[in-house]
């Protein structure tokens, strides 16, 4: 009997991108989100991609102080690798967006490899009665770009340097491949890359199984075995992009930063359901859900530094 392939299922809690008010689900204060990442841990998330929110208002939160309630609390209970967003929000400074990552000292951070349009806006059609700071969120998005320029970057990476964080880059069109491509031949990031793609969001690429296959040749051709690829779906692309990715030997990132949706209508009830959904996809078609231990083995990460 052929051995099961290990893949690994990121899931992404909570996000910059939804609001509380776009569905009761989503995790928009401190202990929603630790709790919501413990059982996603539970229900075979290996990685656990972290965003904090102001436990007011539920609007994202990129201080030290917002992840200080949640990064600990969540790695006491789990042994899952925690992974800190240096992306944020669009709205926020690079100098914002890398504290957490930067004061944690976490074994994965997610780096953006490119600015972008991002076009929020058309979720007003579905939420036409957002007010405040929601409703502002979306409607700024028509003149948004997401600033993330090659001083950008190398701000990043050196900020992290020293703490030996490894990273999840997220590559949103094939131009962000060539970004980390370029970083990489000139020594500013080793290999494995995880490269994590990014179809669906309105300013990236689509979600066509076209554009999954260009973007998978294009980082093959680019990184061949230095390459762990995954891939994510925004929004009713998720899991039929996780699906395409499965087949094609990668692994995936699901959870309610990237979709509110169980299906057409149906709002997911948690990040658990939809890492059990993952976990169902990949067993079908011949996998089995990567641990933990598997994950570090796989992305070769440095043993876990206490934060200072």
């Amino acid at each position: 009997m052929s051995k099961r392939r290990p893949v690994i299922v990121t899931c992404a809690i909570t996000g910059a991108i939804h609001t509380p008010a776009m569905s009761p689900h989503l995790p928009a204060s401190s202990d929603a989100i630790v709790a919501s990442a413990v059982a996603a841990a539970e229900a075979g998330a290996a990685i656990l991609h972290l965003h904090a929110r102001n436990d007011e208002t539920g609007q994202p939160d990129q201080s030290v102080e917002g992840f200080g309630r949640i990064v600990p609390q969540i790695g006491a209970q789990t042994d899952a690798v925690l992974n800190l967003t240096t992306g944020g929000s669009p709205y926020m400074t690079v100098e914002e967006r890398v504290r957490p990552a930067a004061q944690f000292a976490p074994q994965l951070a997610s780096l953006n490899m490119g600015s972008m349009n991002m076009g929020l806006f058309p979720m007003q059609r579905r939420y036409p009665d957002l007010e405040g700071w929601e409703k502002a969120h979306l409607e700024g998005s028509k003149d948004l770009v997401f600033r993330n320029s090659y001083k950008d970057i190398d701000y990043i990476l050196d900020a992290c340097r020293d703490n030996g964080t490894r990273f999840e880059f997220e590559c949103y069109d094939t131009a962000h491949l060539y970004n980390l491509a370029h970083f990489a031949d000139k020594g500013a990031v080793k290999a494995p890359f995880f490269v994590q793609t990014v179809f669906g969001l309105l300013g990236g690429i689509g979600a066509h199984p076209d554009d999954i296959a260009h973007m998978r040749r294009t980082a093959l051709r680019l990184f061949g075995d230095d390459m762990v690829w995954s891939a994510l779906g925004a929004g009713a692309h998720q899991m039929r992009v996780a699906a395409t990715v499965v087949s094609g030997g990668g692994h995936v990132r699901v959870g309610l930063e990237d979709s509110l949706w169980s299906g057409p209508g149906e709002l997911s009830t948690s990040n658990a359901d939809q890492v059990r959904a993952a976990k169902t996809l990949i067993e079908t078609l011949g996998g089995r859900v990567a641990t933990a231990d598997e994950a570090r083995q796989i992305l070769m990460l440095a043993p876990q530094r206490q934060a200072a």
